[in-house]
């Protein structure tokens, strides 16, 4: 195995394990799928319509999000929001989130 495709993988690992997080905080306000993927993207996190529309179904069926259909302008979208325990959820794990961080720089910056 080459060393890009090592990285690949890898890297592919480390984004898979950050993509509920990154979701989750952008999901404070209600927004529906292509508007997230594009937010998502503009600030650094791109993720394929494959991986965030059953993401975004399972965090609902898992009771961590609410969602309504609503008619503005153009076709019908369905709307993604966190709910109250969404919202607790979204804490604890940027409460881990930080935490981590904060050991990997340790670790990282050891000499």
């Amino acid at each position: 195995m080459g060393d890009a495709d090592a990285f690949s993988k890898l890297e592919l690992e480390l984004r898979r394990g950050v993509v509920v997080l990154a979701t989750l905080s952008q999901l404070r306000t209600p927004r529906y799928g292509y508007e997230l993927r594009q937010t998502l993207a503009d600030k650094g996190m791109p993720i394929e319509e494959g991986t965030l529309y059953p993401l975004l179904r399972r965090l609902e069926t898992q009771g961590l999000l609410k969602s309504e259909w609503k008619i503005e302008y153009g076709p019908p979208r369905r709307y993604y929001s966190l709910n109250a325990d969404g919202r607790k959820l979204l804490k604890k794990l940027t409460e881990s989130w930080q935490g981590m961080n904060e050991t990997m720089g340790r670790l990282l910056n050891e000499d």
